[in-house]
């Protein structure tokens, strides 16, 4: 019985074939096709592109502010992610499934919406807290800290929607065994609910890391793209084929696109294998 079912799953037929070439095309042409002209236009001229990018001071300020700001944002995901993925599964309290649905609105709102929320709500003697803001010396728009909170609001579901199953999976049997021996909150985070999440979170940070990197919209309108100041990678990446320096628009974005790409092919060694 159980190989009759399998020889059922695995004979293919000529549908099979054909929605395999579709679904092959469709990613050819919409990702891998226009990701190698990128890499083929980068090296054109050997490593000439990389190295002319590598060493304009703008290309690497801007290079080195898009890491910082992926890595402050990717943390920042860990922490309050999985706070946000126990409070979603271990308790049950009103606005629950609203809070659920709100979470996943960084993946249905434009970022450049995300952007102007904050720029309404953060920004100068115009913002509801701009005033408070500016006394204090503390700037939010067109700084570092309104370029995280951008970039944390868009790829936060990344980690969330990664540990919600597996903690839904897992259940509380183990927790409650834990705190009937005496264990307190932190030990039976420690050693019972995050050795069982581990692998969900980083795949999730993994996701969220690579989500950063590539952010555009919400961090153009909340950073000034202020050239050596506040520009990231993927503003650099515009401006430089705007000003026609097509050779290093291409270089900063191979960079940005091999990032990606070891994202992904992290992610494709931590997923969990399917048992069957």
């Amino acid at each position: 019985m159980a190989r009759t079912a399998r020889d059922r799953r695995t004979r293919k037929g000529p549908l099979t074939y054909v929605l395999r070439s579709i679904a092959v095309g469709y990613v050819f042409f919409l990702v891998a096709w226009p990701v190698s002209l990128v890499v083929k236009e980068t090296f054109n001229h050997g490593f000439e592109s990389l190295r002319v990018a590598l060493q304009d001071p703008v290309v690497v300020h801007a290079l080195w502010l898009t890491v910082e700001i992926a890595l402050i944002s990717v943390a920042i995901n860990a922490v309050f992610g999985v706070g946000i993925s126990l409070l979603l599964v271990r308790y049950r309290f009103p606005g629950r499934r609203l809070l659920s649905a709100l979470i996943d609105l960084p993946l249905a709102v434009s970022p450049v919406v995300v952007g102007l929320a904050l720029v309404l709500v953060y920004n100068g003697r115009n913002g509801w807290f701009g005033p408070a803001l500016e006394s204090a010396r503390f700037p939010v728009i067109f700084a570092l800290p309104g370029m995280v909170m951008a970039t944390v609001f868009v790829s936060l579901p990344l980690v969330v929607r990664e540990v919600v199953p597996i903690l839904q999976e897992i259940g509380t049997d183990q927790e409650l065994a834990a705190q009937s021996l005496g264990a307190n909150a932190i030990q039976t985070f420690r050693r019972i609910t995050l050795p069982a999440i581990r692998w969900a979170l980083v795949y999730g940070v993994v996701l969220s890391l690579a989500r950063s990197l590539g952010e555009f919209g919400a961090v153009k309108i909340v950073s000034g793209n202020f050239v050596n100041q506040t520009q990231t990678a993927t503003l650099v990446v515009e401006q430089k084929y705007q000003d026609f320096e097509q050779s290093t628009a291409y270089a900063a974005a191979f960079l940005l696109a091999s990032a990606s790409v070891l994202c992904i092919i992290i992610v494709s060694f931590i997923r969990p294998k399917d048992p069957s």
